[in-house]
Formats: structure tokens, C-alpha cells, sequence
């Protein structure tokens, strides 16, 4: 991408997370890191030497401020965040280790992000020059009013001429709060998006059909039931992840579009550090090279998810230079 910058638009969190290999509280120290799934993609992408920005609403106070300030050091365009009198939203992680699987717990409710409606945002101004608004389905789960803010976000981009970035990023324990039929509002998402992140199990959930996700052909007939269903649709792109354990996955990933489609071979990623926030890594590897063929998206997400689970924190700090060395030697020995 060398038009504008890409712009991302969500809720800024604070995480607080256990000591790896214990329980949430079973000690009594807790890591705590700002993050967001938006947010992580703005970071990303500016590591990796392209332009983006953050459009969101912190709360004014040190938090906020803190917040603001981590996503300003990694490069990333603060200016269209608004500030508001209110809360940080939160959730608590429990990191998996072994057999026992990581386990999240939101407390978002109330937040200066959920609290503020559409029309607090000069979305003209924020998108002018923007080569594309990236959001997530994580906006509308938020609540009714919220859902009415990210549609405002697309219809924005729409009528401005801009590319949308769509990343179902489903998560059911903030739908449970107020929907129990997430899929209609999910179809209006993906309708006006150019470029939808989302697996066979997220298109199954949104058509009311069964695939296994599994199966590399049914991976296939997923993609092109969403591209019959979601006619405005250029791309889809996703992982494939087979968990043996939380330090050992296997992952794949795949790019479509309406006439071809390309799938990586699957990979070991053995020792893994910190899994959340490794897709936030393959959307912005995806974007970054979107237009340099399908192929090189594909490759290059993966290659920038797979590192984003040897660290820490949902923040990726990787280079442009740093998953170039990678993809050519495969992480190997100290590069001195």
C-alpha cells in the first residue's frame, strides 16, 4: 500500500493477564498491556513501515493517556482519537498452558468507547486521504448503540470511495450480552466490505450452513458460498489452526477471490509465547501486501502471525526487515 494510511477503528482495552502457567488470581500480580484487535492492526501495519491510523475514544485521565501514548510510539496516527470523560474497557486473560486452554473475561460494559455515539465522530475528516477503514465485528457486539457505530463507520467509507477491511473476530460471549441471533447484523457488516477476514466456520455462521472447516475443499466451498451470498466481496482471507496443545499449533492460511483462490502448506509452531492477537498479525501482513498478488499476502500473514506468537503481548513489534529475515531463513540462528 502506498496511498494513505490505513485506518483502524475500534476500542482501545486494557489487558491484564495472569503469570504464564497459572490461573487468573492464583497469584497475585496480573501483566497489564493496552491493546485492541483494531488497535493491534494500526501497530502492526506502522512496524512494518506502512501508514495507518487510529480512530477510536479514550477516556481523558492518565489511562487513556497511557493508552494513547503506546500506540503513538509504535507510529501510528493518534490524532482522530477522541478523548471523553468515562471508563478504559477491560478484559482479563488466563493464559493457556499444556492441555488447559486460555480462557477470557470482558468487562466492557459502559466504556467511553461504547458510550460514544456516531455522530461524535467527524468520520469526513478522519477518512480523508485513508487508502482503507479497517474495523471488526467485536464493534457491534458491543451493544445495540455500538453496532449503529460501526455501521456509520462503513457507510462513511462507502460513500467516501473507500476500501473496507471487515474482520469477523466472533465473539460469543459479548453477543450473549444483548443477541442471540448475531448473524443478520454480521451479513450487513460483510455486505459493504471489500475484504473480509473470516474462516469457514464465521461464513457457516453467517449463511445458516455447515462446513468443515477441516476440510481444504469445504474451506473452498465456503468462500465461494460468501462470494455468491456478498457480492461486493474482492477478497476473503483467513487461517486454519489445529491445536495439539497451547505451546504446539499448526497453521495454515488462504486467500480468496471471486476467480482463484491460494492456500500455504500447514506449519508447525512449536513453543508459542502468547497466541492472542496472532490474527490482528495475519490482517495486517495481509493488507501490507495486498497488492503485490495473493500469494505474497497469504505468505506474508502467515509469516507475521506465526511471529506474533513468540511474543509477548498482543502488540506485534516486528519489522519490515525482521519478517523479511524470516521468511528467508526461517527464524534461524542470531543474526549478528
Amino acid at each position: 500500500m502506498t496511498r494513505g494510511p490505513i485506518l483502524c477503528f475500534g476500542e482501545m482495552l486494557l489487558r491484564l493477564s495472569a503469570t504464564p502457567g497459572e490461573s487468573l488470581f492464583q497469584s497475585e500480580r496480573l501483566d497489564a498491556r493496552f491493546v485492541g484487535a483494531e488497535a493491534n492492526v494500526a501497530v502492526a501495519l506502522a512496524r512494518l513501515g506502512v501508514p495507518s491510523a487510529l480512530l477510536s475514544c479514550l477516556p481523558t485521565g492518565a489511562v487513556g493517556e497511557a493508552a494513547l501514548d503506546t500506540v503513538r510510539r509504535a507510529g501510528v496516527d493518534v490524532r482522530h482519537v477522541l478523548r471523553k470523560v468515562g471508563r478504559m474497557g477491560l478484559f482479563y486473560l488466563s493464559p493457556g498452558s499444556g492441555l488447559r486452554a486460555a480462557s477470557i473475561s470482558y468487562d466492557r460494559a459502559g466504556s467511553s468507547f461504547a458510550a460514544t455515539p456516531p455522530e461524535s465522530y467527524d468520520w469526513a475528516e478522519a477518512l480523508e486521504g485513508a487508502a482503507m477503514l479497517h474495523l471488526s465485528g467485536i464493534i457491534p457486539a458491543l451493544g445495540p448503540e455500538s453496532h449503529r457505530l460501526s455501521l456509520a463507520a462503513m457507510e462513511a467509507a462507502k460513500a467516501a470511495g473507500i476500501p473496507i477491511s471487515f474482520d469477523g473476530n466472533f465473539r460469543g460471549t459479548l453477543w450473549e450480552s444483548w443477541c442471540d441471533n448475531p448473524a443478520p447484523i454480521l451479513a450487513q457488516h460483510v455486505e459493504m466490505a471489500d475484504l473480509f477476514f473470516g474462516s469457514a466456520r464465521d461464513i457457516a455462521l453467517l449463511l445458516g450452513r455447515s462446513f468443515n472447516a477441516h476440510d481444504p475443499g469445504e474451506r473452498y466451498a465456503a468462500a465461494r458460498a460468501a462470494f455468491e451470498r456478498f457480492p461486493n466481496l474482492r477478497h476473503i482471507a483467513c487461517t486454519h489452526r489445529r491445536v495439539t496443545h497451547a505451546g504446539l499449533h499448526h497453521l495454515s492460511a488462504r486467500l480468496d477471490m471471486p476467480e482463484e483462490s491460494f492456500e500455504t502448506p500447514e506449519i508447525e509452531v512449536s513453543g508459542i509465547v502468547d497466541r492472542i492477537g496472532t490474527g490482528d498479525a495475519f490482517a495486517a501482513g495481509v493488507i501490507a501486501h495486498l497488492d503485490q498478488g495473493m500469494t505474497e499476502a497469504a505468505e506474508a500473514g502467515l509469516a507475521l502471525c506465526t511471529l506474533n506468537h513468540f511474543v509477548y503481548g498482543d502488540l506485534s513489534p516486528i519489522t519490515a526487515e525482521e519478517l523479511a529475515a524470516f521468511r528467508s531463513d526461517g527464524g534461524g540462528d542470531v543474526r549478528r
